[in-house]
């Protein structure tokens, strides 16, 4: 990546961060205090609302999946939508602020609340898993996707730290109390900061380049079953997955601090801002040591001895938060949380970089890309979460956060969490807070422990897809100069050391050389003990592209393309009766190695579109399969970008037009505009309609296109020779246009 994509994705988190951080305060929760206190509804029906959002945000996830999987931009795959959502975003969030709810009944309010988070299910998650997802496609080189989310995570957090700064003084200006729960506060800020983020934003949009690009023949329209049958193999999504489905407790801890500014009069809205600004900055110097500590340490090991210890700085709080009373006792808890975020915000970040390390793999496994589909898949995360979300709202109930103590106390019944401004009801409500997060942290790190995608094995992978893509970009005579150079080149790393062996690696010479006080020495014992490092990596990732190289000379392989030929020969009529090992079968083989469970899985998968055809073969092609003519896209796709240039030439001319206020010309050019935009929506019909068609195909006629495709791979890969030997022309063609 460039210095100049690294500085504007930086720069535009500053405005995704500054929506996040409004909308956040929207998004229904039992614990949310905006929509409990501010706006008077109680936990019981927050929760209720809550169910009803997320059940909403499953058909809308499915839709943003395909969305994402089905773009076709100029602009790439993720980069349009945060223009295209982030609009609504900003919108949506300024309704929900400026809603007139204190003339509003009890039903009005949840409904206005409701409905703003149907919208936020959509939009906004729709806008930040846009943003999120960038730095996946901007480059496959895994400990640079962590050195730059290091820096965006540096650069970005700047807006919510300021926020959380000036945010009680500006609270205490508007309103004169020591509070950050009224009305008044939200909306004189919120909708300013909401357009300033979407402005900011937009660095991210005219700045930076995706660089993943697929066939245009690629299957674009993958159903939730197809996805989950996909992603059922990438045990390293399900493990990541899980630590997060297990943890749902882990942040209950989250609002104890506000509530003690603002319910206990802990301290006043000078001192809270500097508190804020103490605890906000807690990851900064974790986000600068991250990309040390990441080649030092690996991702695995970073994962659990933070989450570890973060159940270890949770329970710190317990004692803490029983001795609520004390004016100073804020700072103690400051100091908590402070720590908590100075270790445990390292993990947090390297979350993207996981999401891409998986995300590779999968590609690496199943030979597909399906990174919309990730997010369908994880619908079945809001079904755990629905069944576990009632958890929270019991805990307060019970702890007396709930309309009886209210009343109880004298305070109004929409008022539920002025209950916390007693200061017994304060302590146990807090105590049992900590007490569930502590249980939720130590359920969250269990599945931390089986984590074992190491930086060798996301470097290796990257290795093989590059192999793969140069043998298929071959084949299909497309082949360019700078892949060809790079791919050999891995190629000609991988057999100089084919033969070599891994040595053990020790820090044997740099204890010696620090005995001698010698600081060369020391210096010279450090570089040997990196290089020994590097060299045993070289050889990791040689065998892995080696064994790629091979794959159709060993005996599975051959075995393979047996089975392939036989598969293709007998055509699309008779591809079905080529019979397969049972699934009992494929479960009973071996996988005590790392090439059994190879073995193994993709014998799975043969089994699986088998099944998947003999299906879509029944209610499709009941008279026989047809085949899908792909050309038809050639076609089409030709047609649309014609269309899409055209179209923006003439919005640039329109938009001249206007600017010399010449009204007839742009009269005749809002026409043709109108007339382009109606074409490219008939044109996008088309394509959806032959997307479907072929998708249609593809399901049914997979095994018979996987046989194929397979035995074009073997041939490719019988040219290797011939491609080497096309490396050192591409070489001198590469030098001389890079010297023009």
């Amino acid at each position: 990546m460039s210095f100049k994509e690294i500085a504007s994705l930086s720069a535009g988190g500053i405005g995704q961060k500054l929506i996040a951080y409004c909308v956040n305060q929207m998004i229904l929760s039992v614990g949310n205090t905006l929509i409990g206190n501010t706006i008077g509804i109680p936990p019981s029906k927050i929760y209720i609302l809550y169910i009803i959002g997320v059940l909403s945000g499953f058909p809308l996830t499915a839709l943003r999946a395909r969305m994402i999987d089905n773009t076709r931009s100029m602009k790439g795959k993720y980069r349009p939508y945060l223009i295209s959502m982030g609009i609504p975003t900003a919108v949506i969030g300024t309704v929900f602020i400026i809603a007139p709810y204190e003339s509003m009944s009890m039903f009005w309010k949840c409904a206005v609340v409701l409905v703003c988070n149907i919208g936020f299910q959509f939009f906004f998650y729709f806008y930040n898993d846009a943003f999120d997802s960038l730095i996946y496609v901007l480059s496959p080189n895994s400990i640079e996707r962590s050195d730059v989310l290091s820096v965006r995570s540096v650069v970005e957090n700047l807006s919510p730290s300021v926020v959380g700064i000036i945010f009680p003084l500006l609270a205490k200006l508007i309103t004169g109390e020591n509070t950050l729960y009224d009305m008044r506060v939200f909306r004189a800020l919120y909708p300013p900061m909401l357009v300033a983020g979407f402005v900011i934003s937009l660095l991210a949009y005219v700045n930076t380049e995706e660089k993943i690009v697929q066939a245009k023949t690629h299957v674009i329209q993958i159903k939730f079953t197809d996805a989950l049958r996909a992603v059922a193999k990438n045990k390293y999504f399900w493990i990541i997955s899980v630590a997060g489905w297990l943890g749902f407790l882990e942040g209950s801890f989250g609002n104890i601090m506000g509530w003690m500014y603002n319910y206990q009069a802990a301290c006043t809205a000078g001192q809270y801002s500097v508190i804020t600004a103490i605890a906000g900055n807690a990851s900064f110097w974790n986000n600068i040591a991250a990309p040390f500590l990441i080649r030092k340490y690996g991702k695995k090991k970073i994962l659990v001895f933070s989450n570890v210890l973060n159940i270890f700085l949770i329970a710190a709080m317990l004692p803490i938060v029983r001795m609520t009373g004390n004016p100073s006792i804020i700072w103690f808890l400051l100091i908590c949380n402070f720590v908590n975020g100075f270790i445990t915000s390292l993990g947090h970040l390297l979350g993207p970089s996981i999401q891409a390390d998986i995300r590779d793999y999968q590609q690496y496994i199943t030979g597909e890309r399906i990174d919309g589909m990730f997010a369908t898949v994880g619908l079945i995360g809001n079904v755990i979460t629905l069944a576990t979300s009632g958890v929270l709202p019991a805990i307060y109930e019970k702890a007396g956060l709930n309309e009886t103590v209210a009343v109880s106390l004298g305070y109004s019944a929409d008022r539920v969490y002025d209950v916390l401004c007693d200061k017994e009801y304060f302590i146990s409500i807090s105590t049992v807070l900590v007490v569930a997060s502590i249980v939720g942290a130590v359920l969250n790190v269990i599945p931390m422990f089986f984590y074992d995608l190491r930086e060798v094995d996301q470097k290796g992978m990257i290795s093989v897809l590059k192999i793969r893509a140069l043998f298929e970009d071959y084949g299909n005579g497309v082949l360019s100069d700078n892949e060809l150079i790079e791919a050999v080149e891995i190629i000609k790393e991988a057999r100089e050391y084919a033969e070599k062996e891994a040595a053990p690696v020790t820090k044997e010479g740099i204890v010696r050389a620090r005995k001698s006080k010698n600081k060369e020495l020391i210096r010279k014992a450090k570089a040997e003990y990196r290089d020994a490092i590097a060299v045993n990596e070289r050889i990791e990732i040689a065998k892995r592209v080696n064994d790629e190289l091979s794959r159709f000379s060993t005996q599975y392989g051959e075995v393979s393309l047996e089975h392939a030929k036989r598969v293709s020969d007998a055509g699309l009529d008779g591809y079905m009766s080529i019979g397969v090992p049972s699934k009992k079968e494929a479960r009973q083989m071996p996988k005590a190695t790392e090439k059994e469970k190879e073995v193994r899985r993709n014998i799975l998968m043969q089994i699986e579109s088998a099944k998947v055809a003999e299906k879509a073969i029944k209610k499709y092609y009941p008279d026989g399969i047809e085949e899908f003519d792909s050309s038809v896209f050639d076609k089409l796709f030709k047609a649309e970008d014609e269309f899409e240039l055209k179209l923006h030439e003439a919005l640039k001319s329109l938009k001249k037009a206007r600017e010399e206020k010449n009204r007839e010309r742009a009269a005749e050019l809002k026409a043709e505009v109108k007339q382009l935009q109606k074409t490219k929506k008939e044109i996008a019909g088309e394509i959806k309609k032959a997307t479907h068609q072929n998708t249609i195909y593809y399901r049914a006629a997979k095994p018979y296109l996987d046989a194929k495709k397979l035995l074009a791979q073997a041939e490719n890969y019988r040219h290797l020779d011939e491609i080497m030997k096309l490396y050192e022309q591409a070489k001198i063609r590469a030098g001389e246009k890079a010297t023009n």
